[in-house]
């Protein structure tokens, strides 16, 4: 286990972005590039722990990069290389923060939704649903159960919020609004594909994925894949082993953190509390059985 990166310091590239978990650096001379960085910060309810998870970062590229390659042939993504040796010569000088936990990645024009793909009902869907049986615009059948699977999945798109605020549902025709009918509808079908064969996937090696949730932009006129997918962070990945509908599914994400968090008083809002060896030893270690459950 490595020392944990908390913070990237790339002092000859220009920060970009310094989202919850991923920094985004420019590099000098290569406008058409970008260098993503996933350091070891977790969040929770939209606040970003003090206490980092070590290899978190490492575990969430590594996930990454394979369902990049899993899923090229539905859709193309934006991953040029992970291996610092083949990033230009300016970051290389940083091996020690981007090793195992960078992309270098093409520049796209980032669509403003987010595009999430529910199989199953939970979260706040079936919060939603218990009070009314229809979400988002969908008509749900009548009497289903917490994480009961839905006929077929369901494309929920929403609006991005900035850090510390929450992303807000829209309907699909608010979706067509903002990005044109044409666009919308290729992003919707191409966005259930990608889960359809993701899940299909990671089924058979024991997992069953929820939801997800993708990013996707524009290059050169083409849609494309981009950001991270199908990891913990933006996925529930349930243990197909101990699936049980009419309750809620154990789960292999920050479940653990979430609910130790929910057992304290603490009123969601910065500053975090401190976070217990065993509560950090537990998260890592339900990534890391993600990622070697899914890579084998």
């Amino acid at each position: 286990m490595g020392e944990p990166v908390v913070r990237t310091d790339l002092s000859e590239l220009t920060l970009l972005h310094r989202g919850k978990v991923r920094d985004m650096y420019e590099i000098p001379g290569h406008d058409d590039k970008l260098l993503m960085i996933a350091t070891d910060r977790i969040s929770a309810y939209d606040v970003v722990m003090n206490d980092p998870i070590p290899d978190k970062g490492k575990i969430l590229t590594s996930l990454s990069r394979f369902w990049f390659d899993l899923l090229d042939d539905i859709l193309p993504n934006h991953l040029i290389s992970a291996e610092v040796d083949a990033y230009p010569e300016v970051c290389r000088q940083y091996r020690d923060q981007l090793e195992g936990r960078s992309m270098l990645v093409r520049r796209t024009k980032v669509l403003p939704v987010e595009c999430i793909v529910r199989g199953y009902l939970s979260g706040s869907f079936w919060q939603a649903y218990q009070k009314d049986t229809t979400v988002c615009g969908f008509k749900l059948p009548e009497g289903m159960r917490e994480s009961d699977k839905f006929p077929s999945p369901l494309f929920t798109p929403s609006t991005k919020a900035e850090q510390g605020e929450h992303d807000e549902n829209i309907s699909f025709d608010r979706m067509k609004d903002i990005l044109g009918s044409e666009l919308a509808e290729r992003m919707a079908d191409v966005c259930v594909r990608l889960y359809e064969k993701a899940g299909d996937y990671a089924r058979n090696k024991g997992i069953i994925i929820a939801d997800t949730k993708f990013e996707l932009g524009i290059a050169d006129g083409d849609l494309i894949l981009i950001d991270e997918v199908l990891t913990p962070d933006s996925s529930r990945f349930w243990p197909l082993d101990q699936y049980q509908p009419g309750r809620g599914q154990p789960s292999f994400d920050k479940q653990f953190l979430r609910d130790y968090l929910s057992s304290l008083d603490w009123d969601k809002t910065p500053p975090p509390p401190a976070l217990p060896a065993e509560i950090l030893e537990k998260t890592r270690a339900r990534y890391e059985e993600a990622l070697n459950k899914i890579t084998g």
